[in-house]
């Protein structure tokens, strides 16, 4: 009989498309065109992958980065191969602000610093080369905090047991404790610098991912289309990494936006206690460090150095709220029960 006994281990096993599936995947097509908020932050995302791409033109290279680049003494932007090579691998004096002067205090917008400068430091520059160094960080620690929160809730949720235990058990211990104090801990400890900022802020973030993944693990492994995969001899691996983990994906790309607007801010208060950046880095976290001391003018003069916080806290805060409108929509778009 058709459909019976060696046929039957051919068969591919697919998750069956409903008709809730299907409102989803139209409700999904129209993400963009019918959220306000969403298009707001994907204008304000977009607009700052502009700002990274366009920096040697938006803030032409100086000094050392010149050199690195290879670019003659009357030429003030890169060339077509220097631009290419500095956007895929962005030499490390590039993102080093040029300074003039030693002096402190700042000065006002001018025609050679437009946003004025602070301690010396351009803060244009700051600005816009440090635009690279949140997309760096923001994408570096996803991508290290959503493997390692991936494994860990697929092993928790789908093995169960004292595989469980342990793992939400470890989990329990980093939630025990405030994040931004373990990771002023495990930055002092490593020491200042953008790899040792990485390392600690994936150390500490794996473990939310890790929960939401178990969550949805468990709700998934007991349906139908996975129980019929392993009745046809799927092993226990290809169950969790083909089958269970790709119908978590939705709760877990959702959390990841969110984490890329948060992420500048968390390495904002590390450079600003002083664990962040070396000084004199392309990073807005930098700049704020810098212009701790300038926040408020001299006497009667409040506002004087309005500029040197202004514009690096205007920049994390439209980053900030960029991703996380996109990380909103995108979550809720996602979530099957507003479908």
């Amino acid at each position: 009989m058709s459909g019976t006994g060696p046929d039957v281990a051919r068969l591919t096993v697919r998750r069956p498309v409903m008709d809730t599936d299907r409102t989803a995947g139209t409700h999904r097509r129209h993400f963009l065109s019918r959220r306000v908020p969403a298009q707001v932050g994907a204008v304000l995302v977009a607009l700052f992958v502009l700002v990274a791409l366009l920096a040697p033109l938006l803030a032409p290279p100086q000094g050392n980065c010149r050199r690195a680049l290879g670019m003659t003494e009357g030429q003030t932007y890169p060339g077509p191969a220097a631009y290419v090579r500095e956007v895929v691998a962005t030499p490390a004096a590039c993102l080093q602000m040029p300074r003039q002067g030693f002096a402190a205090q700042p000065t006002p917008p001018a025609g050679d610093a437009p946003l004025g400068r602070v301690s010396g430091y351009d803060i244009r520059y700051g600005l816009v080369w440090g635009t690279r160094t949140a997309f760096f960080l923001g994408l570096t620690v996803l991508t290290i905090t959503v493997t390692i929160g991936s494994l860990v809730g697929v092993a928790a949720g789908f093995f169960g047991g004292v595989t469980d235990n342990l793992l939400m058990r470890l989990t329990d211990i980093l939630f025990a404790f405030p994040a931004l104090v373990l990771m002023l801990v495990l930055v002092a400890a490593l020491g200042p610098g953008l790899g040792n900022i990485v390392l600690a802020l994936s150390l500490v973030s794996w473990a939310g991912l890790a929960r939401v993944v178990r969550a949805e693990v468990l709700r998934l492994r007991e349906l139908e289309y996975v129980a019929a995969a392993h009745s046809l001899g799927a092993s226990p691996a290809r169950l969790a990494l083909r089958h269970v983990l790709p119908g978590a994906a939705g709760p877990l790309l959702g959390i990841a936006v969110l984490e890329m607007g948060s992420l500048p801010i968390v390495a904002g208060a590390l450079s600003f206690l002083g664990l962040g950046t070396p000084l004199g880095y392309a990073d807005w976290g930098q700049l704020i460090a810098l212009a701790q001391k300038w926040i408020q003018g001299p006497p009667g003069q409040p506002l004087a150095y309005w500029y040197v916080t202004l514009f690096p806290g205007l920049c994390i805060v439209l980053y900030s709220i960029g991703w996380n409108l996109l990380g909103d929509a995108l979550g809720e778009d996602l979530d099957p029960r507003h479908a």
